[in-house]
């Protein structure tokens, strides 16, 4: 039998072998975009379904914040009361649905905003800068609100407060301003459309610069003056129960925006493809992203491997209705990442109810002890979690 070890050149073959090899395995890895790591810890066993986060004490930590508590960043060990959040649906929601940080009063600390389905108002707390009850302002009655986003319509670095309320009107809320460009607590009201159905989000659809309106039936295109001038609506599209929000982002890169949508009370994630087919004319071509989970009622857009492209982040709400389709399914939260084709699915959790963590209906993500890398924190009727992201 011919022995390796009796021939010098061959064993230097091999040897070159091994290292061009170990060489090419190396310089793979180092192209290979690395896989995220999170680091799950529970904060509380609330069943909250909001989550924002912002410094409450101006201690210059991130604070969390969740229904009727706060936690003290940067351990978020330690709980603080807010004040008392209405439960009712029998006993199944807490109607607290969004988190959304602004200096309402401009006294200098951060206060929040948020919304109620059954009391169909949106309200503001107070904070006191102390241990004590935050104050509840109510701004207005525009429906059943199923969540709200903060949106910088007019880029004057102050966020315009925009109800989801499926069955009433769009409109949106200006925070006024005093003769000292301080903000006033008070809030002017402005009608966008007659009526809207589950879905909503906000984004330049025909290139002309300002951010439009998306509802799941069309959109709604922003006038010259978007607090004073009428806005067209433009029946395109039929999204279904979409989720809060919509997102409108150029996913192929081809000059124009389009459209990402998940289906909140039942299965499916897809994205539109914007078409332009001439003059101010387009098309939508339906591409799935995934149809095999449901109740992707919320979703983001942002760059969570930092590698200066987004990703889509979401997951399923636990229970946003006790009888949507998959309600009883396992529990997961992902992100989303473009390959240049399509979407590549990537789990950050999932399982069954205290194995998988879902988005619950209004979820942050936020660097909470400033290493650079953006942490994801989920609430939700399956517990308060964050995701502390530890990728290298």
């Amino acid at each position: 039998m011919y022995q390796t070890q009796n021939n010098p050149f061959r064993m230097r073959k091999y040897i070159l072998i091994i290292l061009f090899l170990s060489g090419i395995f190396l310089l793979t890895s180092l192209l290979k975009p690395s896989v995220l790591k999170f680091r799950p810890q529970m904060i509380a066993a609330e069943s909250f379904e909001s989550v924002g986060v912002f410094d409450v004490n101006n201690d210059g930590k991130p604070d969390i914040i969740s229904g009727a508590f706060w936690y003290e960043g940067p351990d978020f060990y330690e709980s603080h009361y807010i004040g008392g959040v209405n439960r009712t649906g029998k006993g199944q929601y807490w109607d607290d649905f969004a988190t959304i940080p602004i200096d309402v009063n401009g006294d200098g600390k951060m206060d929040y905003i948020t919304g109620d389905w059954f009391k169909k108002s949106i309200w503001w707390r107070e904070n006191p800068g102390n241990d004590n009850e935050w104050n509840l302002h109510v701004i207005d009655t525009p429906g059943n609100v199923e969540s709200v986003m903060g949106i910088d319509i007019d880029k004057d670095g102050i966020p315009e407060i925009v109800p989801s309320t499926p069955g009433s009107p769009l409109v949106f809320y200006r925070l006024e301003l005093n003769a000292q460009n301080k903000p006033t607590g008070k809030f002017s009201k402005i009608t966008v459309g007659n009526l809207q159905q589950n879905g909503l989000g906000f984004g330049d659809i025909n290139g002309d610069g300002p951010g439009d309106f998306v509802v799941n039936n069309g959109w709604y295109q922003s006038p010259k003056n978007p607090f004073k001038d009428g806005w067209i609506f433009h029946k395109e599209f039929e999204l279904g129960d979409a989720s809060f929000p919509v997102v409108i982002v150029d996913v192929n890169k081809d000059g124009l925006n389009d459209i990402i949508v998940g289906q909140g009370h039942g299965y499916g994630l897809d994205w539109f493809e914007q078409k332009s087919v001439g003059g101010d004319n387009r098309t939508w071509m339906k591409h799935p992203i995934d149809p095999f989970e449901s109740q992707y009622h919320t979703m983001q857009w942002v760059d969570i491997d930092n590698d200066g492209e987004n990703e889509l982040i979401t997951g399923k709400r636990y229970r946003a209705h006790s009888y949507d389709p998959g309600s009883r399914d396992p529990i997961g939260l992902y992100y989303f990442k473009w390959n240049g084709e399509s979407f590549v699915k990537n789990v950050i959790s999932y399982g069954p109810l205290g194995v998988g963590k879902g988005a619950g209906i209004f979820f942050a993500i936020a660097d909470l002890h400033n290493t650079g890398r953006k942490d994801i924190v989920v609430a939700g009727k399956d517990g308060l979690w964050v995701f502390f992201n530890q990728t290298n």
